[in-house]
């Protein structure tokens, strides 16, 4: 059976006739082709498309979801202890016996004195062997493998919201990754139209240095500023190329066209109050550190159940053949008993262990608290990014709207000697440094958009809607939970 949930046609959806179901299918045959003669469609890709990529192939969110299936195991191995333990035995071996002895005889004549002794020599081969099978039924163990069940379904809860808090870190990296490559790219962009401009402003300053207008100190100031510019280049193109790397170790892929991407904002709670109330419940990281706290009480129990009695119910039957080198005999055995054992006393290490298990509760309810703390101070963190990325875009929307018109301005009064080469050169500076911070503003607000709705533990995969295939722990659970025997894995390795 698969682990993933299969996705269901809605009812009546192909309830149609077979010749309107042809002609629809037709149509969408020909618009596919249409489609596929539009250059570079097929390969643009966008932020759903994108994050569907690195929750299907994403290799730490698949090895974590491996972990949480090695540790449906821990269920079957618990229940092991309810279970009887049956055991066959067999042997087989060759004895020679070989015995002398003399015998005296006394003589039949009356009178005689003494008798008669006889030498007697005997030797015996034999192959004595058996077979058996013992049975052993645990009755009472001080409730240690009730606990240790229970323990094994917070260990198995816990696992899962483990890999739930990998997932939101996956799809949250990747949202980031993808920013990075659109903002990177877009920065790159504009310092190479910079260089473009830069290029164009130091041939017209040569010109009219020619002509006497400007004097060689304008002509260095051009030229120190596009090798300026040409440097901030280099250094945009080696930011793109990491942003790169990293996009494709999240998504799995190489970024081909990204398509510009939206906040998720519609999907967060109205106040930072709601988000807060929301995240202390249903964050992954605190869910999990709760089922911790569950899991360390339990070993407090199980640790204690060592000083209780155990109580077992012991049966075996043998069959042996040749016993004691007598050839053909044959001796069957069958017996049962219950076997008490009472704990008195086996050096301390119960009392020690009890004692472990205990602070290991104390660690584990601290851990929780510290993981509460951590996601409130992570959402009042990320909110207060998504609200300032919010005011930086409109602040520098305004700083470009105003660094254009100043550029423009200075542009026409230095043609007519009101303004110097050195002032154009900065104003056209102010408004590349704009349009850089109005490009970082926007990645910013989706990317804190995206760290918000991770805070409150909401950042899924089936909450974004994504189209694929969603993950079903619940399904492997089911196939081994009951298993009494068997070496192969559902997926028959």
């Amino acid at each position: 059976m698969s682990r993933w949930k299969s996705a269901s046609v809605p009812a009546g959806r192909f309830g149609r006739s077979p010749n309107a179901l042809k002609k629809t299918l037709t149509s969408a045959l020909c618009l596919c082709s249409a489609l596929a003669l539009v250059p570079g469609r097929a390969s643009a890709e966008t932020m759903s498309s994108a994050l569907s990529r690195a929750y299907m192939g994403n290799p730490d969110l698949n090895q974590q979801r491996a972990s949480v299936r090695a540790t449906d195991e821990n269920l079957p191995r618990a229940l092991s202890g309810f279970r009887p333990t049956v055991t066959a035995t067999g042997n087989a071996g060759v004895q020679f016996e070989e015995t002398r002895a003399d015998v005296t005889t006394s003589s039949s004549s009356s009178g005689s004195g003494g008798g008669n002794t006889v030498h007697t020599h005997n030797r015996a081969l034999s192959f004595p062997r058996g077979v058996g099978v013992s049975v052993q039924e645990n009755f009472y163990n001080g409730e240690r493998t009730r606990n240790s069940a229970k323990q094994a379904e917070s260990q198995i809860d816990a696992a899962r919201e483990t890999m739930r808090l990998t997932e939101q870190n996956t799809l949250q990296n990747g949202a980031t990754a993808y920013m990075n490559v659109l903002r990177d790219t877009a920065i790159l962009n504009l310092r190479k139209n910079n260089i473009t401009v830069l290029e164009e402003q130091l041939r017209q300053t040569r010109d009219r240095f020619e002509v006497g207008e400007v004097t060689r100190t304008d002509v260095a100031q051009a030229q120190s500023s596009l090798a300026q510019a040409r440097s901030d280049f280099y250094t945009a193109q080696a930011n793109l190329q990491n942003s790169i790397a990293n996009y494709r170790q999240i998504i799995g892929v190489e970024p081909r066209r990204l398509e510009p991407a939206q906040t998720i904002e519609r999907l967060l709670p109205k106040t930072l109050t709601a988000a807060i109330t929301l995240g202390l419940v249903e964050h992954p990281g605190i869910v999990a550190a709760f089922h911790q706290v569950d899991i360390a009480a339990l070993n407090v129990k199980i640790q204690e159940g060592a000083l209780l009695p155990t109580l077992n119910a012991v049966g075996s039957v043998t069959q042996n053949y040749d016993v004691q080198g007598t050839p053909r005999t044959q001796i069957f055995t069958a017996s049962g008993q219950l076997q008490l054992n009472v704990p008195l006393y086996q050096g301390g290490i119960e009392y020690a262990n009890i004692r472990q298990a205990k602070e290991q509760l104390g660690q584990a309810r601290l851990n929780a608290d510290l993981q509460r703390d951590t996601v409130r101070a992570t959402i009042v963190s990320t909110w207060g990014l998504l609200e300032t990325a919010r005011a930086t875009i409109y602040s520098a929307q305004s700083a470009v709207t105003a660094a254009e018109i100043a550029l423009a301005g200075t542009r026409e009064e230095a043609r007519v000697g009101q303004r110097t080469t050195l002032d154009v050169l900065n104003a056209q500076q102010v408004l590349l440094n704009a349009r850089v911070s109005l490009v970082s503003a926007q990645r910013d607000r989706v990317v804190a958009s995206y760290a918000v709705y991770a805070a409150i533990g909401k950042l899924t995969a089936d909450n974004l809607a994504l189209d694929v295939i969603l993950y079903d722990p619940t399904i492997h659970f089911d196939q081994v939970k009951g298993k009494w025997w068997g070496t192969q894995t559902p997926d028959w390795r």
